[in-house]
């Protein structure tokens, strides 16, 4: 039976945390058993780990369900009243309990929160803006936000007493307003807050790739020059671009590194910190 009393606190280290950002395509897919039991390694060595999800796909398939069609620019989620409500329910409910079943699965203490726990992600509504590869206007996405804040307090009492706190990618202004985010966005603006050892983002793509067809093709590091060329000659399209471009906001902010990785084996977690370019692809300044 799990053991639900958490460790010592005595046994976590000063080091700032690993924040690990999972998207819903990964939540759902083969490889959530591999990163569950990784993080649990991490845990075990006394790593601190913050998890932060997104859910695109569980809510696209949800919102086809039910009649509605998906308004995706750019990578990004036009967000009104009702596809809120359809990411309340998948983000903040169905993957954000599938993803912490699988980590206490794999002997974890996860603890599943949102955007509007005490606050945890504090945001605001996000302005129109210009979008790169979809012309000159600004584009209004609706109920989308942008952090401007993090309940670094909460998350840390969490961490010192042994639990992973699991992020769902929803945030909350001070009048209870509730607002769709980039999961990116999310765990960028933790890992800066948390003075995090390290952020990476776990995708279904083993890392940037030059030709989307072709895992070989994967570069092992990319500055954001080189990562802001690509996206304008179009060789990084869809839903790489918000990954891109939230992970050079990052590296602005003054987070050193990001990982981008995929396709785990067992270990490759821990490795692709440790051994940066070895497992995806390291964003660099």
């Amino acid at each position: 039976m799990l053991n639900l009393v958490p460790p010592a606190v005595t046994k976590r280290t000063n080091q700032g945390p690993v924040v690990i950002k999972v998207g819903g395509e990964v939540v759902q897919g083969p490889h959530m058993a591999l990163l569950a039991a990784d993080i649990q390694t991490m845990c075990a060595a006394a790593t601190p780990v913050v998890v932060v999800h997104g859910g695109g796909p569980q809510a696209t398939r949800l919102q086809k369900r039910l009649g509605q069609t998906p308004n995706i620019v750019g990578g990004r989620r036009i967000t009104d009243q009702a596809t809120l409500d359809i990411m309340k329910m998948t983000v903040a409910g169905q993957v954000n309990v599938d993803l912490c079943a699988a980590l206490i699965k794999a002997r974890t203490k996860p603890v599943g929160l949102h955007g509007a726990s005490a606050c945890i992600v504090h945001a605001t509504r996000q302005p129109p803006r210009i979008i790169a590869g979809q012309g000159p206007d600004p584009i209004d996405f609706g109920l989308v936000g942008d952090v401007v804040g993090v309940n670094d307090a909460l998350i840390t009492l969490l961490l010192g007493a042994g639990y992973v706190p699991v992020l769902a990618c929803l945030g909350a202004d001070e009048h209870g307003g509730i607002f769709n985010i980039n999961a990116d966005a999310v765990a960028n603006q933790v890992a800066i807050r948390l003075k995090a050892r390290a952020l990476v983002l776990v995708t279904d793509v083993p890392g940037v790739l030059l030709d989307i067809a072709d895992p070989s093709s994967r570069i092992r590091q990319l500055s954001v020059a080189e990562g802001k060329r690509a996206i304008h000659d179009g060789v990084v399209t869809k839903g790489m671009i918000p990954k891109l471009e939230e992970s050079f906001a990052a590296i602005a902010e003054g987070v050193a590194a990001v990982h981008i990785v995929g396709h785990l084996g067992p270990g490759d977690l821990a490795r692709a910190v440790t051994e940066p370019g070895s497992v995806g692809t390291v964003l660099v300044a």
